[in-house]
């Protein structure tokens, strides 16, 4: 897994981070945008509302603004409690996606909604 925390700034100052997945088969992958539950580990000045975004190259493959909201939810709670990761705040504005990926080279970019600013934490997951 790969996870990272920085400041999110509005216009060029999003947080990127990027992974290949390797081999002949698909990988899942969990991938989340942590910020209004940084709170609860005492940070403060935390994204209250980051937007995740999946490229592939310059195409957009997924796109999540609130983990809750989501049909996947539940899976989402259950990844997370697999790979080892803290539980996200039910009903919090934190970002997550669950997706199948072929091999490849992927971007993940985190922003805040309506160019907000705050610290957020992007964390990258190989599901087994």
């Amino acid at each position: 897994n790969l996870s990272t925390r920085a400041r999110v700034r509005a216009g060029d100052g999003v947080l990127i981070g990027g992974f290949v997945v390797q081999g002949p088969a698909y990988k899942r992958m969990l991938i989340r945008a942590v910020g209004p539950t940084l709170s609860t580990f005492g940070l403060s000045g935390t994204l209250a509302d980051p937007i995740l975004t999946l490229y592939s190259g310059s195409t957009t493959v997924a796109s999540n603004d609130r983990w809750h909201a989501d049909t996947y939810a539940a899976a989402v709670t259950s990844a997370s409690k697999t790979v080892g990761a803290f539980a996200l705040a039910d009903n919090s504005e934190d970002a997550a996606l669950l997706v199948t990926l072929p091999p490849g080279a992927y971007t993940v970019e985190v922003k805040g909604k309506n160019n907000t600013e705050g610290l957020a934490l992007l964390e990258i997951y190989e599901l087994p």
